[in-house]
């Protein structure tokens, strides 16, 4: 005589990815019951197929058992704010308090410009349908000193060279004798007998051909 022996326990099938009729059938097809319990935003799974499952595959239960599971709302649409203008700190509290991301940050140096602004932002202000992005902005840098070649000065007038100097921006800085480096003083200030503004260049420092940043001071020996 023969016998029927039926287990107690199955394995529960893979639903995620399946609308709720296929899920259904075949958690019903393995002896389970397939219940739709809660529905949630997703980026990654399509509207309307299941998103996720209680027990998970491959779990071995008694037969009968309830599996329960999760919908897929698609992806939750929201809308761009505007963050133009705004400062970098103020940008990235107003995306994270719509529950958005901060992306991408790049820096761009503009005349005129205020530093740490936002100039554009991808995507753009009021864009919608956009489901859950990163907003990456593009801000103002600080405008950085412009930078020399310092001009060969030796043989040359001091004051010729005070000429240039204050014309491209730099500064006269202390000014030397030659064979007396403890005898400083300033151009402007000239009044010594041994000092004119014709005094004869002999070294400046820094020396020519090196860089220098706008507004730098430069330091001469003279004759």
């Amino acid at each position: 005589m023969r016998f029927a022996i039926h287990t107690s326990e199955v394995v529960v099938p893979n639903l995620v990815g399946k609308t709720p009729v296929e899920g259904r059938k075949i958690a019903e097809d393995s002896g389970l019951q397939m219940e739709v319990e809660r529905r949630y935003y997703s980026s990654t799974t399509p509207e309307g197929k299941i998103l996720s499952q209680l027990p998970p595959a491959n779990t071995q239960v008694r037969r009968g058992w309830q599996v329960r599971v999760a919908l897929s709302l698609g992806p939750q649409r929201v809308e761009i704010p505007s963050l133009l203008g705004q400062s970098q700190r103020a940008a990235e509290i107003n995306i994270r308090r719509r529950g958005l991301d901060v992306g991408a940050l790049a820096q761009l140096q503009i005349a005129g410009t205020p530093p740490d602004q936002v100039l554009s932002q991808s995507p753009l202000p009021n864009a919608s349908g956009v489901s859950a992005p990163k907003i990456s902005l593009l801000l103002t840098s600080a405008s950085q000193p412009q930078a020399l070649v310092m001009a060969n000065f030796v043989g040359q007038p001091l004051a010729s060279a005070v000429q240039v100097l204050q014309g491209v921006g730099l500064r006269v800085g202390v000014v030397t004798f030659a064979g007396q480096p403890g005898s400083p003083f300033s151009p402007p200030l000239i009044t010594t007998p041994q000092a004119s503004a014709n005094s004869t260049i002999v070294s400046h420092n820094p020396a020519a051909g090196e860089k220098v940043i706008a507004g730098s001071a430069v330091n001469f020996q003279v004759k």
